[in-house]
This record gives C-alpha cells, sequence and structure tokens, in this order.
C-alpha cells in the first residue's frame, strides 16, 4: 500500500516541528532549566509524534477502505493497520 504524497507532505512538516521541539528540550537539558519547563516541552514533542503515526495509519486506512479493493487484502491490510495503530497507544 502507498501512503498519499500529500497527506505524508503533512506528517514530515509536522515530524520536522517535532525535531525542533526535541532539539529545544535538550538545549534545555544542557542550559540546566526547570524540571517542569522541560517534562512540559517533552510531552509536546511526544504528542506531536502521536499525532504524526495517528496520521499515517488513517491514511493508510482511508486507502484500505477504497471501493473497488479485494476484501481478502482489505481484512489483511486492516489488520496490519490495527497493529501498527495499537503499536502506538
Amino acid at each position: 500500500m502507498e501512503l498519499d504524497p500529500n497527506e505524508m507532505s503533512k506528517v514530515t512538516n509536522r515530524l520536522k516541528r517535532a525535531q525542533g521541539q526535541l532539539a529545544g528540550v535538550i538545549r534545555m537539558l544542557d542550559e540546566g532549566r526547570d524540571c517542569e519547563d522541560v517534562v512540559t516541552q517533552l510531552s509536546a514533542v511526544s504528542r506531536a509524534l502521536d499525532r504524526a503515526g495517528f496520521a499515517i495509519i488513517a491514511s493508510g486506512m482511508k486507502q484500505c477502505m477504497t471501493p473497488g479493493t479485494e476484501t481478502e487484502q482489505a481484512t489483511l491490510d486492516v489488520a496490519k493497520l490495527e497493529k501498527l495503530f495499537l503499536s502506538l497507544a
């Protein structure tokens, strides 16, 4: 299954923002910033990564459910997507 390039460009942008946030967390640690501030930013990075993962899975699910696909293949793809989805939970 190929993922929609338009949707994946949004995911890529989200991951790049998360990468910048993570760099900020590392910088905060190096600067000895307050623990609460570091944890707050780290939580934001985690949420951004989760949302990117969910977007990838949602895109795959949408393609999997497109009319005209083989039922058996769709079932197989749904099972794979479910496993991936649960790995993010």
